[in-house]
Protein backbone atom coordinates (compact mmCIF):
# COMPACT_ATOMS: atom_id res chain seq x y z
CA UNK A 1 0.00 0.00 0.00
CA UNK A 2 1.23 3.48 -0.83
CA UNK A 3 2.35 5.56 2.13
CA UNK A 4 1.51 9.00 0.70
CA UNK A 5 -0.98 10.50 -1.71
CA UNK A 6 0.01 14.12 -1.06
CA UNK A 7 2.92 15.78 -2.82
CA UNK A 8 4.62 19.14 -2.30
CA UNK A 9 5.82 20.80 -5.56
CA UNK A 10 9.54 21.46 -5.97
CA UNK A 11 8.78 24.89 -7.46
CA UNK A 12 5.86 27.33 -7.43
CA UNK A 13 4.89 30.21 -9.69
CA UNK A 14 4.59 33.84 -8.67
CA UNK A 15 0.91 33.76 -9.66
CA UNK A 16 0.23 30.86 -7.30
CA UNK A 17 1.83 32.82 -4.47
CA UNK A 18 -0.52 35.69 -5.21
CA UNK A 19 -3.48 33.27 -5.25
CA UNK A 20 -2.44 31.99 -1.84
CA UNK A 21 -2.26 35.56 -0.51
CA UNK A 22 1.56 35.57 -0.39
CA UNK A 23 1.89 32.70 2.06
CA UNK A 24 5.02 30.56 1.69
CA UNK A 25 3.80 27.73 3.89
CA UNK A 26 4.51 24.46 2.07
CA UNK A 27 1.21 22.95 3.24
CA UNK A 28 -0.69 25.53 1.19
CA UNK A 29 0.83 24.23 -2.04
CA UNK A 30 0.37 20.50 -1.43
CA UNK A 31 -1.95 18.58 -3.71
CA UNK A 32 -3.53 15.16 -3.99
CA UNK A 33 -1.72 12.83 -6.38
CA UNK A 34 -4.26 10.32 -7.66
CA UNK A 35 -4.17 8.60 -11.08
CA UNK A 36 -7.94 8.18 -11.01
CA UNK A 37 -9.53 11.52 -11.97
CA UNK A 38 -13.07 10.25 -11.40
CA UNK A 39 -14.13 11.30 -7.91
CA UNK A 40 -16.88 12.76 -5.76
CA UNK A 41 -16.49 15.00 -2.74
CA UNK A 42 -17.57 13.80 0.69
CA UNK A 43 -20.41 16.36 0.60
CA UNK A 44 -21.80 14.67 -2.53
CA UNK A 45 -22.71 11.62 -0.44
CA UNK A 46 -24.78 13.63 2.06
CA UNK A 47 -28.53 14.16 1.90
CA UNK A 48 -28.17 17.87 2.72
CA UNK A 49 -25.71 20.49 3.90
CA UNK A 50 -24.47 19.97 7.43
CA UNK A 51 -26.53 21.85 10.00
CA UNK A 52 -25.66 22.98 13.50
CA UNK A 53 -27.83 20.17 14.87
CA UNK A 54 -25.44 17.63 13.28
CA UNK A 55 -22.61 18.88 15.51
CA UNK A 56 -22.27 17.91 19.15
CA UNK A 57 -22.36 20.34 22.06
CA UNK A 58 -19.88 20.95 24.85
CA UNK A 59 -21.32 20.56 28.34
CA UNK A 60 -18.33 21.81 30.37
CA UNK A 61 -16.30 19.85 32.89
CA UNK A 62 -18.42 21.20 35.76
CA UNK A 63 -21.19 18.89 34.55
CA UNK A 64 -19.05 15.73 34.75
CA UNK A 65 -20.17 13.54 37.64
CA UNK A 66 -19.33 10.11 39.02
CA UNK A 67 -22.52 8.30 37.99
CA UNK A 68 -25.43 9.28 35.80
CA UNK A 69 -28.15 8.09 33.43
CA UNK A 70 -26.82 10.41 30.71
CA UNK A 71 -23.44 10.41 28.94
CA UNK A 72 -21.16 12.59 26.84
CA UNK A 73 -19.21 10.91 23.99
CA UNK A 74 -15.72 12.28 23.43
CA UNK A 75 -13.52 12.04 20.33
CA UNK A 76 -11.48 9.33 22.10
CA UNK A 77 -14.34 6.94 21.35
CA UNK A 78 -13.40 7.12 17.66
CA UNK A 79 -10.39 4.86 17.08
CA UNK A 80 -8.44 4.12 13.89
CA UNK A 81 -8.30 0.34 14.39
CA UNK A 82 -12.07 -0.15 14.49
CA UNK A 83 -15.19 0.80 12.54
CA UNK A 84 -17.14 0.82 15.82
CA UNK A 85 -17.00 3.25 18.77
CA UNK A 86 -15.04 2.32 21.88
CA UNK A 87 -17.46 3.35 24.63
CA UNK A 88 -15.97 3.13 28.11
CA UNK A 89 -15.49 5.22 31.25
CA UNK A 90 -12.78 7.30 29.55
CA UNK A 91 -14.51 7.93 26.23
CA UNK A 92 -18.11 8.46 27.41
CA UNK A 93 -18.40 10.50 30.58
CA UNK A 94 -21.42 10.54 32.91
CA UNK A 95 -22.90 14.06 33.06
CA UNK A 96 -25.59 16.02 34.84
CA UNK A 97 -28.94 15.09 33.19
CA UNK A 98 -30.00 18.75 33.09
CA UNK A 99 -26.99 19.53 30.83
CA UNK A 100 -27.94 16.79 28.36
CA UNK A 101 -29.12 17.51 24.80
CA UNK A 102 -31.06 14.82 22.91
CA UNK A 103 -29.27 13.79 19.70
CA UNK A 104 -31.20 10.64 18.77
CA UNK A 105 -28.11 8.52 18.09
CA UNK A 106 -29.14 5.40 16.16
CA UNK A 107 -27.49 2.24 14.91
CA UNK A 108 -25.87 2.97 11.55
CA UNK A 109 -25.18 6.66 12.22
CA UNK A 110 -21.73 7.75 11.03
CA UNK A 111 -19.73 10.00 13.36
CA UNK A 112 -16.63 11.96 12.36
CA UNK A 113 -14.21 14.00 14.47
CA UNK A 114 -13.31 17.54 13.37
CA UNK A 115 -10.85 18.25 16.22
CA UNK A 116 -8.20 16.30 18.16
CA UNK A 117 -8.01 13.01 16.18
CA UNK A 118 -9.11 14.86 13.06
CA UNK A 119 -11.02 12.87 10.48
CA UNK A 120 -11.43 9.74 12.58
CA UNK A 121 -14.72 8.05 11.79
CA UNK A 122 -16.93 5.25 13.15
CA UNK A 123 -20.39 3.83 12.63
CA UNK A 124 -22.69 3.22 15.60
CA UNK A 125 -23.22 -0.48 16.34
CA UNK A 126 -26.52 0.09 18.17
CA UNK A 127 -28.86 2.83 19.37
CA UNK A 128 -27.37 5.07 22.05
CA UNK A 129 -30.26 6.66 23.99
CA UNK A 130 -29.16 9.15 26.65
CA UNK A 131 -25.84 9.73 24.89
CA UNK A 132 -24.84 13.05 23.33
CA UNK A 133 -21.83 14.10 21.22
CA UNK A 134 -19.05 16.48 22.12
CA UNK A 135 -18.70 19.66 20.06
CA UNK A 136 -15.83 18.06 18.15
CA UNK A 137 -18.00 15.38 16.51
CA UNK A 138 -20.36 15.60 13.54
CA UNK A 139 -23.12 13.12 12.77
CA UNK A 140 -23.05 12.76 8.98
CA UNK A 141 -26.43 12.64 7.18
CA UNK A 142 -25.30 10.12 4.55
CA UNK A 143 -27.92 9.31 1.94
CA UNK A 144 -26.12 7.11 -0.59
CA UNK A 145 -23.40 4.43 -0.59
CA UNK A 146 -22.86 4.81 3.14
CA UNK A 147 -20.44 1.91 3.51
CA UNK A 148 -18.45 2.94 0.43
CA UNK A 149 -17.95 6.39 1.91
CA UNK A 150 -17.11 4.95 5.32
CA UNK A 151 -14.45 2.66 3.84
CA UNK A 152 -12.71 5.54 2.06
CA UNK A 153 -12.86 7.87 5.07
CA UNK A 154 -11.11 5.12 7.05
CA UNK A 155 -8.37 4.94 4.40
CA UNK A 156 -5.18 7.01 4.40
CA UNK A 157 -6.14 8.85 1.23
CA UNK A 158 -8.84 10.70 3.16
CA UNK A 159 -6.70 11.34 6.23
CA UNK A 160 -3.80 12.74 4.24
CA UNK A 161 -6.05 15.07 2.27
CA UNK A 162 -7.59 16.44 5.44
CA UNK A 163 -4.23 16.71 7.14
CA UNK A 164 -2.81 19.13 4.58
CA UNK A 165 -6.07 21.13 4.44
CA UNK A 166 -6.15 21.85 8.18
CA UNK A 167 -3.85 24.64 9.43
CA UNK A 168 -0.96 23.44 11.57
CA UNK A 169 0.76 24.97 14.54
CA UNK A 170 -2.00 24.98 17.14
CA UNK A 171 -2.12 22.58 20.09
CA UNK A 172 -5.56 21.44 18.95
CA UNK A 173 -6.25 21.59 15.22
CA UNK A 174 -9.76 22.34 14.01
CA UNK A 175 -10.98 20.92 10.71
CA UNK A 176 -14.39 22.62 10.88
CA UNK A 177 -16.19 21.25 7.79
CA UNK A 178 -13.12 21.05 5.54
CA UNK A 179 -13.54 17.27 5.34
CA UNK A 180 -16.57 17.84 3.10
CA UNK A 181 -14.18 18.88 0.32
CA UNK A 182 -12.05 15.74 0.49
CA UNK A 183 -12.12 13.67 -2.70
CA UNK A 184 -13.52 10.15 -2.75
CA UNK A 185 -12.31 8.16 -5.82
CA UNK A 186 -14.99 6.34 -7.81
CA UNK A 187 -14.40 3.20 -9.93
CA UNK A 188 -14.16 3.47 -13.72
CA UNK A 189 -14.46 -0.27 -14.37
CA UNK A 190 -17.49 -2.41 -13.53
CA UNK A 191 -18.59 0.44 -11.26
CA UNK A 192 -21.80 -0.99 -9.77
CA UNK A 193 -20.29 -4.32 -8.75
CA UNK A 194 -17.09 -2.70 -7.50
CA UNK A 195 -19.05 -0.31 -5.28
CA UNK A 196 -21.13 -3.22 -4.03
CA UNK A 197 -17.94 -5.23 -3.38
CA UNK A 198 -16.56 -2.48 -1.14
CA UNK A 199 -19.91 -2.08 0.61
CA UNK A 200 -20.32 -5.78 1.48
CA UNK A 201 -16.68 -6.06 2.61
CA UNK A 202 -17.18 -3.09 4.92
CA UNK A 203 -20.48 -4.44 6.23
CA UNK A 204 -18.89 -7.84 6.89
CA UNK A 205 -16.05 -6.30 8.89
CA UNK A 206 -18.54 -4.28 10.95
CA UNK A 207 -20.64 -7.41 11.58
CA UNK A 208 -17.56 -9.24 12.85
CA UNK A 209 -16.55 -6.37 15.12
CA UNK A 210 -20.08 -6.32 16.59
CA UNK A 211 -19.95 -10.06 17.25
CA UNK A 212 -16.53 -9.81 18.92
CA UNK A 213 -18.12 -7.46 21.45
CA UNK A 214 -21.08 -9.82 21.87
CA UNK A 215 -18.87 -12.89 22.39
CA UNK A 216 -16.97 -11.02 25.09
CA UNK A 217 -20.25 -10.18 26.84
CA UNK A 218 -21.26 -13.86 26.54
CA UNK A 219 -18.04 -14.92 28.26
CA UNK A 220 -18.57 -12.58 31.21
CA UNK A 221 -22.25 -13.48 31.56
CA UNK A 222 -21.59 -17.24 31.43
CA UNK A 223 -18.94 -17.02 34.15
CA UNK A 224 -21.10 -14.88 36.40
CA UNK A 225 -24.19 -17.07 35.93
CA UNK A 226 -22.24 -20.25 36.69
CA UNK A 227 -20.78 -18.67 39.83
CA UNK A 228 -23.94 -17.16 41.27
CA UNK A 229 -26.19 -20.13 40.51
CA UNK A 230 -23.83 -22.63 42.13
CA UNK A 231 -22.91 -21.12 45.47
CA UNK A 232 -22.37 -23.15 48.66
CA UNK A 233 -24.86 -22.42 51.50
CA UNK A 234 -22.41 -19.98 53.14
CA UNK A 235 -23.51 -16.34 53.26
CA UNK A 236 -21.21 -13.37 52.83
CA UNK A 237 -20.58 -11.23 55.89
CA UNK A 238 -18.21 -8.31 55.74
CA UNK A 239 -15.66 -7.97 58.52
CA UNK A 240 -12.85 -5.49 58.98
CA UNK A 241 -9.38 -7.02 58.60
CA UNK A 242 -7.49 -8.41 61.56
CA UNK A 243 -3.78 -7.94 62.15
CA UNK A 244 -3.04 -11.44 60.84
CA UNK A 245 -4.75 -10.69 57.52
CA UNK A 246 -2.82 -7.42 57.15
CA UNK A 247 0.43 -9.27 57.86
CA UNK A 248 -0.39 -11.92 55.25
CA UNK A 249 -1.21 -9.34 52.57
CA UNK A 250 1.68 -7.11 53.62
CA UNK A 251 0.00 -3.90 52.43
CA UNK A 252 -1.91 -1.00 53.92
CA UNK A 253 -2.37 1.15 50.79
CA UNK A 254 -4.91 -1.19 49.23
CA UNK A 255 -8.59 -1.86 48.70
CA UNK A 256 -8.13 -5.57 49.31
CA UNK A 257 -9.81 -5.17 52.70
CA UNK A 258 -12.87 -3.42 51.29
CA UNK A 259 -16.40 -4.84 51.26
CA UNK A 260 -16.80 -4.83 47.47
CA UNK A 261 -13.52 -6.65 46.88
CA UNK A 262 -14.22 -9.25 49.54
CA UNK A 263 -17.72 -9.93 48.23
CA UNK A 264 -16.49 -10.73 44.71
CA UNK A 265 -13.68 -12.92 46.05
CA UNK A 266 -16.17 -14.67 48.35
CA UNK A 267 -18.41 -15.55 45.38
CA UNK A 268 -15.47 -17.22 43.66
CA UNK A 269 -14.17 -19.02 46.73
CA UNK A 270 -17.72 -20.06 47.69
CA UNK A 271 -18.31 -21.76 44.32
CA UNK A 272 -19.55 -25.35 44.76
CA UNK A 273 -16.39 -26.90 43.24
CA UNK A 274 -14.03 -24.55 45.02
CA UNK A 275 -11.21 -22.57 43.45
CA UNK A 276 -7.55 -22.79 42.46
CA UNK A 277 -4.55 -20.50 42.23
CA UNK A 278 -2.70 -19.87 38.98
CA UNK A 279 0.07 -22.29 39.98
CA UNK A 280 -2.42 -25.00 40.99
CA UNK A 281 -3.87 -24.71 37.49
CA UNK A 282 -0.41 -25.60 36.15
CA UNK A 283 0.77 -22.17 35.01
CA UNK A 284 3.96 -20.26 35.73
CA UNK A 285 4.65 -16.55 35.32
CA UNK A 286 7.55 -14.66 33.85
CA UNK A 287 8.21 -11.23 32.42
CA UNK A 288 8.37 -10.71 28.68
CA UNK A 289 11.60 -10.03 26.82
CA UNK A 290 13.59 -7.02 28.00
CA UNK A 291 14.15 -5.08 24.76
CA UNK A 292 16.55 -2.47 26.12
CA UNK A 293 19.80 -2.01 24.22
CA UNK A 294 21.72 -2.85 27.39
CA UNK A 295 20.04 -6.27 27.41
CA UNK A 296 19.77 -7.38 23.77
CA UNK A 297 21.91 -4.88 21.90
CA UNK A 298 20.83 -2.75 18.96
CA UNK A 299 17.50 -3.55 17.27
CA UNK A 300 15.62 -2.37 14.20
CA UNK A 301 11.89 -1.67 14.51
CA UNK A 302 9.61 -1.89 11.49
CA UNK A 303 5.92 -1.67 10.58
CA UNK A 304 6.65 -4.07 7.71
CA UNK A 305 7.23 -7.78 8.19
CA UNK A 306 10.56 -9.33 7.17
CA UNK A 307 11.28 -13.06 7.25
CA UNK A 308 14.08 -12.84 9.79
CA UNK A 309 12.38 -10.30 12.08
CA UNK A 310 10.54 -11.05 15.31
CA UNK A 311 6.80 -10.34 15.53
CA UNK A 312 6.36 -7.93 18.43
CA UNK A 313 3.05 -8.33 20.26
CA UNK A 314 2.96 -5.50 22.80
CA UNK A 315 0.50 -5.33 25.73
CA UNK A 316 -0.39 -1.72 24.85
CA UNK A 317 -1.81 -2.94 21.53
CA UNK A 318 -4.09 -5.59 23.07
CA UNK A 319 -7.83 -4.99 23.09
CA UNK A 320 -10.07 -5.90 26.01
CA UNK A 321 -11.57 -8.63 23.81
CA UNK A 322 -8.32 -10.57 23.47
CA UNK A 323 -7.33 -9.35 20.01
CA UNK A 324 -4.37 -7.33 18.75
CA UNK A 325 -5.03 -3.87 17.31
CA UNK A 326 -1.51 -3.39 15.97
CA UNK A 327 1.66 -5.45 15.44
CA UNK A 328 5.22 -4.26 15.02
CA UNK A 329 8.33 -6.14 13.92
CA UNK A 330 11.79 -6.19 15.43
CA UNK A 331 15.09 -7.14 13.88
CA UNK A 332 17.66 -8.49 16.34
CA UNK A 333 20.51 -10.97 15.89
CA UNK A 334 20.01 -12.64 19.29
CA UNK A 335 17.84 -15.61 20.27
CA UNK A 336 15.07 -13.84 22.16
CA UNK A 337 12.42 -15.27 24.47
CA UNK A 338 9.59 -16.38 22.18
CA UNK A 339 5.95 -17.28 22.83
CA UNK A 340 4.52 -20.77 22.45
CA UNK A 341 1.09 -22.18 21.67
CA UNK A 342 -1.09 -21.99 24.80
CA UNK A 343 0.83 -19.06 26.34
CA UNK A 344 -0.97 -15.94 27.52
CA UNK A 345 0.27 -12.37 27.27
CA UNK A 346 -1.09 -10.28 30.15
CA UNK A 347 -0.69 -6.51 30.25
CA UNK A 348 0.34 -5.96 33.85
CA UNK A 349 0.93 -2.20 33.95
CA UNK A 350 -0.83 1.11 33.40
CA UNK A 351 -4.43 2.23 33.18
CA UNK A 352 -5.30 -0.49 30.64
CA UNK A 353 -3.74 -3.34 32.62
CA UNK A 354 -5.55 -6.65 32.64
CA UNK A 355 -5.89 -6.99 28.87
CA UNK A 356 -4.69 -10.36 27.66
CA UNK A 357 -4.46 -12.65 24.64
CA UNK A 358 -3.93 -16.39 24.12
CA UNK A 359 -1.48 -17.70 21.55
CA UNK A 360 -3.82 -20.04 19.65
CA UNK A 361 -1.57 -21.23 16.82
CA UNK A 362 2.10 -22.11 16.72
CA UNK A 363 3.96 -18.90 15.96
CA UNK A 364 7.59 -18.58 15.03
CA UNK A 365 9.65 -15.72 16.42
CA UNK A 366 6.82 -13.97 18.28
CA UNK A 367 7.76 -12.03 21.41
CA UNK A 368 6.34 -9.55 23.88
CA UNK A 369 8.13 -6.98 26.02
CA UNK A 370 8.85 -6.60 29.70
CA UNK A 371 5.59 -4.69 30.31
CA UNK A 372 3.72 -7.93 29.76
CA UNK A 373 3.57 -11.01 31.96
CA UNK A 374 3.84 -14.28 30.06
CA UNK A 375 1.62 -16.97 31.59
CA UNK A 376 2.92 -20.37 30.48
CA UNK A 377 2.06 -24.04 30.91
CA UNK A 378 3.89 -27.23 30.02
CA UNK A 379 0.73 -28.89 28.67
CA UNK A 380 0.04 -26.21 26.02
CA UNK A 381 -3.67 -26.85 26.69
CA UNK A 382 -5.55 -24.26 24.61
CA UNK A 383 -8.89 -24.70 26.41
CA UNK A 384 -7.32 -24.25 29.83
CA UNK A 385 -5.35 -21.21 28.66
CA UNK A 386 -8.48 -19.59 27.24
CA UNK A 387 -10.40 -20.37 30.42
CA UNK A 388 -7.76 -18.61 32.53
CA UNK A 389 -7.83 -15.65 30.13
CA UNK A 390 -11.64 -15.46 30.40
CA UNK A 391 -11.50 -15.57 34.22
CA UNK A 392 -9.00 -12.71 34.14
CA UNK A 393 -11.39 -10.80 31.87
CA UNK A 394 -14.15 -11.38 34.41
CA UNK A 395 -11.98 -10.08 37.25
CA UNK A 396 -11.05 -7.06 35.14
CA UNK A 397 -14.71 -6.34 34.36
CA UNK A 398 -15.42 -6.35 38.09
CA UNK A 399 -12.54 -3.97 38.78
CA UNK A 400 -10.49 -6.48 40.78
CA UNK A 401 -7.39 -6.34 38.56
CA UNK A 402 -7.11 -2.64 39.47
CA UNK A 403 -7.64 -3.44 43.16
CA UNK A 404 -4.89 -6.09 43.18
CA UNK A 405 -2.41 -3.68 41.56
CA UNK A 406 0.02 -1.40 43.38
CA UNK A 407 1.66 1.91 42.53
CA UNK A 408 0.74 5.07 40.62
CA UNK A 409 0.09 5.83 36.94
CA UNK A 410 -2.43 3.02 36.73
CA UNK A 411 -0.40 0.70 38.92
CA UNK A 412 1.18 -2.68 38.29
CA UNK A 413 0.03 -6.20 39.08
CA UNK A 414 3.28 -7.66 40.36
CA UNK A 415 3.93 -11.40 40.09
CA UNK A 416 4.07 -11.87 43.86
CA UNK A 417 0.34 -11.05 44.19
CA UNK A 418 -0.86 -13.64 41.68
CA UNK A 419 -1.07 -16.46 44.21
CA UNK A 420 -3.90 -14.68 46.05
CA UNK A 421 -6.01 -14.43 42.88
CA UNK A 422 -8.73 -17.16 42.95
CA UNK A 423 -9.88 -18.96 39.78
CA UNK A 424 -13.18 -20.88 40.09
CA UNK A 425 -12.87 -24.64 39.50
CA UNK A 426 -15.41 -25.00 36.71
CA UNK A 427 -15.74 -28.52 35.32
CA UNK A 428 -14.24 -29.40 31.95
CA UNK A 429 -17.55 -29.08 30.06
CA UNK A 430 -18.15 -25.55 31.36
CA UNK A 431 -14.57 -24.53 30.58
CA UNK A 432 -15.01 -25.75 27.00
CA UNK A 433 -18.32 -23.88 26.71
CA UNK A 434 -16.65 -20.64 27.81
CA UNK A 435 -13.53 -21.20 25.69
CA UNK A 436 -15.66 -21.72 22.56
CA UNK A 437 -16.78 -18.08 22.70
CA UNK A 438 -13.13 -17.14 22.23
CA UNK A 439 -11.94 -19.89 19.88
CA UNK A 440 -13.82 -22.54 17.90
CA UNK A 441 -11.40 -24.82 16.08
CA UNK A 442 -14.24 -26.65 14.33
CA UNK A 443 -15.23 -23.84 11.94
CA UNK A 444 -13.59 -23.23 8.57
CA UNK A 445 -13.79 -20.07 6.45
CA UNK A 446 -14.45 -21.36 2.92
CA UNK A 447 -14.04 -18.08 1.06
CA UNK A 448 -13.61 -19.86 -2.27
CA UNK A 449 -17.36 -20.58 -2.18
CA UNK A 450 -18.31 -16.92 -1.73
CA UNK A 451 -19.59 -14.74 -4.54
CA UNK A 452 -20.83 -11.17 -4.46
CA UNK A 453 -24.50 -12.18 -4.33
CA UNK A 454 -24.18 -14.60 -1.40
CA UNK A 455 -21.16 -13.25 0.48
CA UNK A 456 -22.91 -11.60 3.43
CA UNK A 457 -25.20 -14.57 4.08
CA UNK A 458 -22.32 -17.09 3.84
CA UNK A 459 -20.10 -14.90 5.98
CA UNK A 460 -22.85 -14.61 8.61
CA UNK A 461 -23.27 -18.40 8.66
CA UNK A 462 -19.59 -18.67 9.52
CA UNK A 463 -19.83 -15.89 12.10
CA UNK A 464 -22.58 -17.72 14.01
CA UNK A 465 -20.11 -20.49 14.90
CA UNK A 466 -16.88 -18.48 15.09
CA UNK A 467 -15.18 -17.37 18.28
CA UNK A 468 -13.47 -14.03 18.94
CA UNK A 469 -10.20 -15.35 17.52
CA UNK A 470 -11.77 -16.46 14.23
CA UNK A 471 -13.88 -13.31 13.90
CA UNK A 472 -10.82 -11.11 14.38
CA UNK A 473 -8.67 -13.19 12.02
CA UNK A 474 -11.20 -13.10 9.18
CA UNK A 475 -11.99 -9.41 9.78
CA UNK A 476 -8.29 -8.55 9.42
CA UNK A 477 -8.08 -10.49 6.18
CA UNK A 478 -11.17 -8.74 4.81
CA UNK A 479 -9.55 -5.41 5.72
CA UNK A 480 -6.51 -6.43 3.66
CA UNK A 481 -8.77 -7.22 0.70
CA UNK A 482 -10.66 -3.95 1.21
CA UNK A 483 -7.47 -1.89 1.25
CA UNK A 484 -6.24 -3.62 -1.91
CA UNK A 485 -9.53 -2.82 -3.67
CA UNK A 486 -9.34 0.83 -2.57
CA UNK A 487 -5.75 1.07 -3.83
CA UNK A 488 -6.84 -0.29 -7.20
CA UNK A 489 -9.58 2.32 -7.48
CA UNK A 490 -7.18 5.11 -6.50
CA UNK A 491 -4.75 3.92 -9.18
CA UNK A 492 -7.53 3.59 -11.78
CA UNK A 493 -7.14 -0.17 -12.05
CA UNK A 494 -9.82 -2.77 -12.54
CA UNK A 495 -10.86 -4.59 -9.37
CA UNK A 496 -10.93 -8.38 -9.20
CA UNK A 497 -13.97 -9.42 -7.17
CA UNK A 498 -12.78 -12.34 -5.06
CA UNK A 499 -13.10 -13.26 -1.39
CA UNK A 500 -10.74 -16.26 -1.44
CA UNK A 501 -7.44 -16.32 0.40
CA UNK A 502 -4.90 -18.98 1.22
CA UNK A 503 -4.08 -17.13 4.46
CA UNK A 504 -7.24 -18.22 6.26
Amino acid sequence: MSNSYIKTPLAISYNSIIEKKYTLSSSQYMDLIMPNKNFLYVKDFLSRDLKRKDLGIEVGSLNYIGKSTHFFIRTKALQSHSFLPDINSETALPIMPNSYTEMNLKEGDILISKDSNIGEVIILDKDYPNYMLSGAIYKLPVSTNKYYLLAFIKHNIFREQLDFMVPKGATIRHAKTMFLDCKIPMPNFNADNTIKFIEVLTQAIINKEKLIKQRHRDILKTIETELLENQKPNKFTFKLPKIKEVEEVGRLDTNLYGEYFKKIVFEIQNYKNGFQTISELGFSLSRGQNLQVSNIGESVYSAKKYSNFYTLMLPKFLSKYGTVDKIEYLGNRNDLKTLQKGDLIFGAEGFEKGRSIVIIEEKERTITNIHGITIQQEEHDIVKAIYVKCCLDYLRSKGLIDLYAVGGNGGSLAQKYWEIIPFPSFDEAKQKEIAKFYHNAEVEYKAENFILENFLSKDNEYNEQAGIYELDKTAKRLKEILNTVIENIINDQEVQISFSSNKL
